[in-house]
């Protein structure tokens, strides 16, 4: 039997960390890292992954950082490849790059930012996966990230929603099909303050007491990238061996 520290220890894993550049991607990066996960961290901005990377190897861990457009396969192909190169293997995809910096009626939404809105939140999960799953030992496993606007109305969102909304069906239609070799599973993030998130809502850091009052999440707070993080931590350790095709809210309560 597993003590506790085995279930959620990532020891001898290898992980790729997409959008790890920031934000929730780098706390995913430094959680699964600081669980035991050697780390790819991936995303378009050379100097921010490698920063991140940085940050692990100076606190103990072991990562790299592989520049990388998720909306590009023969770049995914070649992230996959990055791992099994360094570390002789794959076992953990985080699906997080996305996100969209406007916020406009459907109505208004200019076609081209509708098309950039699902190549990056959905079609790059769903390629994504098809190349983890090529690359993957037995007992691997996807994480995606989504979002609560998954499951409701944001006015000026519907693009982002209806993008994230298509990531959960991935998720649990992956799940039936790669399964039982390949575990997947979805987090739904709530309010936690990444750029992305500041620039689509036109906040600034003055701002967030105001929206956190205005909320009134029963956890009491806004989350941060850590929080994310343990959430996906949960879905890629062994403690969820059984679990599989779950969408979870990771939200305050909200």
């Amino acid at each position: 039997m597993s003590t506790i520290e085995e279930l959620f220890s990532l020891e001898g894993e290898v992980a790729i960390v997409t959008g790890a550049g920031r934000g929730i991607g780098e706390g995913v990066a430094k959680v699964l890292a600081g669980a035991g996960a050697k780390v790819i961290c991936a995303a378009r901005r050379t100097n921010e992954i490698e920063r991140v990377a940085g940050e692990i190897n100076d606190d103990g861990g072991e990562a790299i950082a592989v520049t990388t457009d998720v909306t590009n396969p023969q770049a995914l192909e070649a992230l996959g490849q990055a791992a099994i190169q360094q570390w002789g293997k794959l076992n953990i995809w985080v699906n997080n790059a996305g996100g969209s910096p406007l916020q406009v009626p459907l109505t208004e939404l200019p076609l081209e930012e509708w098309n950039n809105t699902i190549a990056l939140n959905l079609t790059a999960i769903w390629e994504s996966t098809c190349t983890a799953a090529r690359l993957m030992e037995d007992g691997g496993r996807v994480v995606n990230i989504s979002s609560i606007a998954a499951e409701m109305v944001v006015p000026g969102s519907g693009h982002y929603s209806a993008a994230k909304a298509g990531v959960n069906m991935l998720t649990k239609t992956f799940a039936h099909e790669l399964g039982p070799r390949i575990r997947v599973n979805c987090i739904m993030p709530g309010a936690v303050p990444t750029e992305i998130m500041m620039t689509a809502m036109n906040l600034k850091d003055e701002d967030l007491p105001r929206l956190e009052q205005m909320l009134r999440l029963p956890a009491g707070r806004l989350g941060t990238p850590r929080d994310l993080g343990a959430g996906v931590l949960y879905f890629s350790s062994p403690a969820t061996e059984w679990v599989t095709g779950q969408c979870l809210r990771v939200s305050g309560g909200g």
